[in-house]
């Protein structure tokens, strides 16, 4: 019979995740000889190595790889029964871990902005990411909830539409299509875009969208961020394809152009997504129903 402790659990879980004792020690407040204190004692109790070192870095045994699948799924069960038992006492507060893709952070701050002044005892978590990020998180049930694009196919996963979010062409504002008007789809193979990268929840869409018209694009360049495309685009490296969301300050500045292609924008939406066998606490689910009601109307975006 394995005779563990929470604490040697939460320790291991944090090198392990970490691959390293040094970045767990800081995330737990505790020496380096403290937690590797806590692992060999879990390691004498398991009668097995779980970790071993090659060089000056470590990697989880066969047994290390099991245990911390083990770890992770009775930390985040010790997370959720937390969050009940403070509900079933009445306490007025809650915690939310909230991760949005890299996209929607131009707009997620002020809808939490709004929820917080609603629930001042809610403390929120805002991890910004990159959509295969994302995935992996939804996968490992690392978060309550998540704020992203089109949702993907095949995990078991509950998402709802709250928001329309339309894909636009930006130009430099001195570009020959720039002064034109209803400009044919076709028209824009003689065009560089700057793609974002493989893995993009908006060049997916981008790519999908393309193909079925039968265009082609040519790709000049590929940038990690939507950031980076809009600088880009301003420099006059080419087009860029992004979410009306995230260039609403530059076109008010006059600093982009939005081109007048048919059949665009591209339509889609942003999604709350959560695991279907996720249990929502209290404060997940006010966030949930407040996007569903409300985030339309607080953001007050122009329609695309």
């Amino acid at each position: 019979m394995l005779h563990l402790t929470f604490r040697q659990l939460s320790v291991f879980e944090a090198v392990a995740r970490h691959r390293g004792f040094s970045r767990a020690a800081q995330e737990l407040h505790l020496t380096q000889p403290a937690v590797s204190m806590q692992i060999k004692q879990l390691e004498e109790n398991v009668g097995t190595a779980l970790f071993e070192q090659l060089g000056k870095k470590i990697y989880l045994t066969e047994a290390g790889h099991e245990l911390y699948h083990y770890s992770r799924v009775i930390a985040q069960q010790l997370t959720e029964a937390e969050a009940v038992l403070a509900e079933l006492k009445g306490l007025k507060r809650g915690k939310l871990k909230i991760s949005v893709a890299s996209t929607a952070n131009y707009f997620a701050p002020q809808l939490l902005a709004t929820f917080s002044q609603r629930f001042p005892t809610v403390t929120v978590r805002l991890n910004v990411t990159n959509r295969q990020a994302l995935l992996v998180q939804l996968a490992n049930n690392e978060m309550d909830m998540a704020i992203m694009g089109r949702p993907p196919e095949g995990l078991d996963l509950v998402a709802e539409s709250f928001m329309d979010n339309p894909l636009v062409v930006i130009a430099p504002v001195h570009h020959p299509l720039a002064r034109e008007k209803n400009i044919a789809l076709e028209r824009l193979e003689k065009e560089t875009f700057l793609m974002r990268e493989q893995g993009s929840g908006t060049r997916i869409a981008m790519e999908r969208y393309f193909e079925a018209h039968r265009v082609a694009i040519h790709t000049g360049m590929e940038m990690s961020s939507t950031e980076a495309i809009k600088q880009g685009v301003q420099a006059g490296l080419g087009l860029g394809v992004v979410s009306l969301h995230t260039v609403e300050l530059e076109l008010e500045a006059k600093r982009l152009k939005l081109l007048d292609v048919q059949g665009l924008p591209i339509r889609r939406h942003w999604y709350i997504v959560h695991r279907k066998d996720k249990r929502l606490s209290t404060a997940a689910q006010a966030f949930k129903n407040f996007l569903l009601d409300e985030a339309v109307s607080v953001l007050s975006l122009a329609p695309g």
